[in-house]
């Protein structure tokens, strides 16, 4: 089952998420099918919060992959931004 979501990078104290394509069974930084956006929850007013591909996401979505609650969120942010 393919699933959307977020894998973490940065340093100690310092989350960067990004949104990825990924198999289920993977492990969460293991491969991925494709980055399809990122999130940096601790941006400032002058960085970019939340970046989405929408269009990639509605193609995964129309192919039966299923976000996870939290990317859900995000999405939902996105497209109000939007």
């Amino acid at each position: 089952m393919v699933t959307i979501r977020l894998a973490r990078g940065g340093a100690n104290k310092r989350p960067y998420y990004r949104i990825i394509v990924a198999d289920r069974r993977r492990a969460l930084n293991g491969n991925n099918i494709e980055r399809i956006g990122f999130y940096n929850p601790l941006a400032s007013a002058k960085e970019i919060k939340l970046k989405v591909d929408m269009e990639r996401v509605q193609y995964w979505l129309s192919k039966g992959a299923k976000p996870t609650e939290r990317v859900a969120d995000l999405l939902k942010q996105a497209a109000k931004a939007a």
